[in-house]
Formats: C-alpha cells, sequence, structure tokens
C-alpha cells in the first residue's frame, strides 16, 4: 500500500513530499513517469516544480504523459490524488480539476507564506480543520493565478468545490490578501469527486517541526489516510 510521488523531468518537490508523507507515517516513494504508478498504489502526489521546464504552459506535458492516463483511472477508482503547485497545473491541464493556473497578476515569480481559509471541511482532505479555519503556507510559483469561466465558477461554488481561499490572518477574503490575482481568491479546489484535489500553495513544506514555520499543511496530506 504506497502513496505514488510521481516524478517528472524538472519535478523538484517529489522528496518533500514522501519526506513529508513518511514523517506522518504513510508509506510514500517517487515513481518515475515512464515507468507507471506501482500496482499497490494507495494515493498519487503529483507534485511542485517545473516539469517539462514548464514550455508550452505550466503542467501542459506533463498532463500529456501516459502515466496520466493511469492517474486518471485511479482516480475515477476512489485512489486519493493531490496536485500541488507544478502539480495543480497538470491536474488542471489533464481535466482532473477545472479551471486552469496561468501567469500571476504580478508577472512575477512569489515566494512567501499565506494564509489560507477552509471553506469545506467535508472533505478526506479538510477533515483535520473546521470551516472558516485560518491555516498558514508557502507559496511558491509564477503561474499561480486560477482562472475559469463565469459559469463553472459558479458551478464550483454551487457544488460547494472550492477547498480553500487566500485570506488574511483574520480570515477576511480580501483583494489585498490574494497574493496572484486568482479568481474568487481560491488556492485550492475539488476534482468532480472528492478524493481529488489541487491546490498552489505548498502543504509539504509545513509539515515538519524541525524546519520552525508553521506545521498547518499536516492536516492536509493526512487527507491520504482519510480519503
Amino acid at each position: 500500500m504506497t502513496v505514488a510521488v510521481v516524478q517528472f523531468g524538472g519535478s523538484n518537490c517529489d522528496r518533500d513530499a514522501v519526506q513529508a508523507l513518511s514523517h506522518l507515517g504513510i508509506d510514500a516513494e517517487r515513481a518515475w513517469h515512464e515507468d507507471g504508478l506501482p500496482d499497490d498504489v494507495t494515493g498519487v502526489v503529483l507534485p511542485g516544480g517545473f516539469s517539462y521546464g514548464d514550455y508550452l504552459r505550466a503542467g501542459a506535458m506533463a498532463a500529456r504523459s501516459p502515466v496520466m492516463n493511469e492517474v486518471r483511472e485511479a482516480a475515477e477508482r476512489g485512489v486519493p490524488v493531490l496536485g500541488v503547485c507544478n502539480g495543480a497545473q497538470i491536474g488542471s491541464e489533464s481535466g482532473l480539476t477545472g479551471g486552469a493556473f496561468t501567469t500571476n497578476e504580478s508577472a512575477r515569480f512569489q515566494c512567501e507564506r499565506v494564509h489560507l481559509r477552509v471553506e469545506n471541511a467535508g472533505t478526506p482532505w479538510t477533515a483535520a480543520y473546521e470551516e472558516g479555519d485560518v491555516i498558514e503556507l508557502p507559496i511558491a510559483h509564477g503561474e499561480g493565478r486560477f482562472e475559469i469561466s463565469d459559469d463553472r465558477y459558479e458551478e464550483l461554488e454551487a457544488a460547494d468545490r472550492v477547498l480553500f481561499r487566500y485570506c488574511d490572518a483574520d480570515g477576511n477574503v480580501t483583494e489585498e490578501a490574494n497574493p496572484n490575482g486568482s479568481r474568487g481568491n481560491v488556492a485550492g479546489i475539488l476534482g468532480e469527486r472528492d478524493n481529488v484535489a489541487v491546490l498552489m500553495p505548498h502543504p509539504e513544506r509545513a509539515c515538519l517541526p524541525d524546519a520552525g514555520e508553521s506545521t498547518d499543511g499536516r492536516g492536509i496530506l493526512a487527507g491520504f489516510e482519510a480519503a
């Protein structure tokens, strides 16, 4: 029983994800995309980085790797799948979730800590929190702005598929608290089923107590046990 952290050329958060999951007692290993998923896979992480150098569009080339057919099939079987940062871009490009992630409103790469408000606590990825809780995670992206058409945004909200929104430390969702210009301050969403989620902030970088920062990311990664 293994959570597979799919490694593409240019991935750079795969080791971080394995270390964070292992710290939580969750068996995890890296899986090179050309080798496919392991037979005993019980979860999938699409990690952060710069797959294929972000050529064409961030995540677009990795989304067309044959392993993503296996990831989609696993998701349809109910296997939990989490895309983080570049993995969120891959997830949206491959159709696991709606919308798209594009160039930050600032047109700059941004690396900072942000606050997120939990919008839906009734999912495996947010079961450790209460609705309205504020958590702190780091971001590190140049193409993190979430965009989606008006009708599909309304569908997301109606189906309660927004997981997190960028907010201030008090939980206020404001334009000033939005680091990249994402539609509706959206930082993370669900796929059509709640076993699939993508988010731009990095929960795996907020898990280890000896890092001296927030450990708020633990609750998200614990979703692999809750799903």
